[in-house]
């Protein structure tokens, strides 16, 4: 297996330049203007008409039907997200009949057994998606009368598929498309530092991330940038660069603030190896956060990490010509993903293990969301 990168992706750029006040402005306003879901309460889950996700006749025998009825409070529509990414009611788990993938499939109760067409994950933008087959939880013909049975379809967008889900263990949702599950699943060997709360927390510092476009390209995006980070850290293993013999050199005395936490203080930390002082500078910016005095907080504190490297994902172009963001969404690619990280080292037929080292993660994550990896998956 190719050697992780681990840490030189931004060693060798020039200088990035300030962001500029409007850059600042636009990133704050589009935190504070995000959707966010509004919660079901006691456990229902309610949809099309305001009526609820129903087990029929309150049955916990495998193979009930599950329905759209008249929201009623009984025990049949108490439903519970559980960290294993499966959603539960009476005991037993929302289940697709014959692990089905297609259009049309229904749904019912079963026994909870960890299979994929049980697995479910609840997004910011309403939907219930069950990743193995990229389909959402849908109300069959769009029919809101008591009993219409709900079953998986393509994700439109419709009201017939949008739902108001309760959290996860009584808590707020992240809303993100990779469970803590599907999340341990990539990363079994992981630094418990990285930590799937540490991400969760910082997902709102850059909203559209993984949430820009059709559910397809969410979960492609959320895979894209697990895949280059796994690659960078050695399967979040490693929180600071292994070669300490680099630790002087990413101090650019030419920058009028200088290094003031010590010459030797930059050196890669966190997922996509954060390095060099006026990178420590420029996202300490744009978070609100003095990384350049302080950039030990990078390796101490999660969410301050996962918001470094999602700063990097979607701000920064590198040596590429977009950001890594901006490929995934408009369709460029994951090659393009690794031309903005570090294509000036590895792209073009410079090092085609690191690029295989990466886009083998993204297949295998990308799997893991049920979802397809698409095109152009070399630079």
């Amino acid at each position: 297996m190719p050697t992780p990168h681990l840490g030189t992706n931004l060693h060798r750029r020039a200088p990035l330049a300030k962001l500029t006040v409007s850059a600042v402005l636009a990133l704050a306003l589009s935190a504070l203007f995000a959707v966010s879901p509004a919660w079901a309460a006691d456990g229902q889950i309610t949809g099309l008409a305001g009526k609820c996700v129903d087990v029929a006749a309150a049955s916990d025998a495998n193979g009930t039907p599950v329905q759209l009825y008249e929201c009623n409070g009984t025990s049949a529509q108490k439903w519970s997200v559980s960290g294993d990414g499966t959603l539960r009611a009476l005991g037993k788990c929302l289940d697709v009949v014959d692990r089905s993938t297609a259009d049309g499939a229904a749904v019912q109760l079963w026994d909870c057994s960890g299979g994929a067409n049980q697995q479910w994950v609840v997004t910011a933008a309403h939907d219930i998606v069950n990743p193995a087959a990229d389909k959402c939880l849908d109300v069959r013909d769009n029919n809101s009368a008591n009993g219409t049975r709900l079953q998986i379809w393509t994700c439109t967008g419709g009201a017939n598929q949008k739902w108001d889900a309760p959290a996860s263990g009584g808590g707020t949702p992240s809303g993100f498309v990779v469970s803590e599950a599907q999340f341990n699943q990539m990363f079994p060997n992981r630094n418990p530092f990285y930590t799937y709360s540490g991400l969760t927390a910082a997902l709102g510092a850059y909203p559209g991330f993984a949430g820009t476009g059709s559910d397809t390209t969410r979960k492609q995006e959320a895979a894209a940038f697990l895949a280059n980070v796994s690659h960078e850290t050695g399967g979040l293993v490693y929180v600071v660069e292994q070669n300490t013999a680099n630790y002087p050199h990413y101090c650019d005395g030419n920058q009028p603030y200088g290094c003031p936490a010590g010459q030797a203080a930059y050196y890669g930390r966190g997922p996509i190896q954060l390095s060099w002082n006026f990178n420590y500078k420029a996202a300490g910016d744009a978070l609100g956060i003095d990384l350049l005095n302080n950039p030990w907080l990078v390796e101490n504190d999660a969410s301050v990490a996962w918001k470094t490297g999602l700063w990097y994902w979607n701000t920064q172009s590198g040596p590429g010509t977009m950001t890594p963001h901006a490929a995934m969404v408009n369709g460029a690619g994951f090659g393009q993903t690794i031309r903005s990280i570090n294509g000036s080292l590895e792209c073009d037929g410079r090092n085609p293990a690191q690029v295989q080292s990466r886009v083998d993660a993204y297949q295998r994550f990308a799997s893991v969301l049920g979802v397809s990896p698409g095109a152009n998956l070399y630079c």
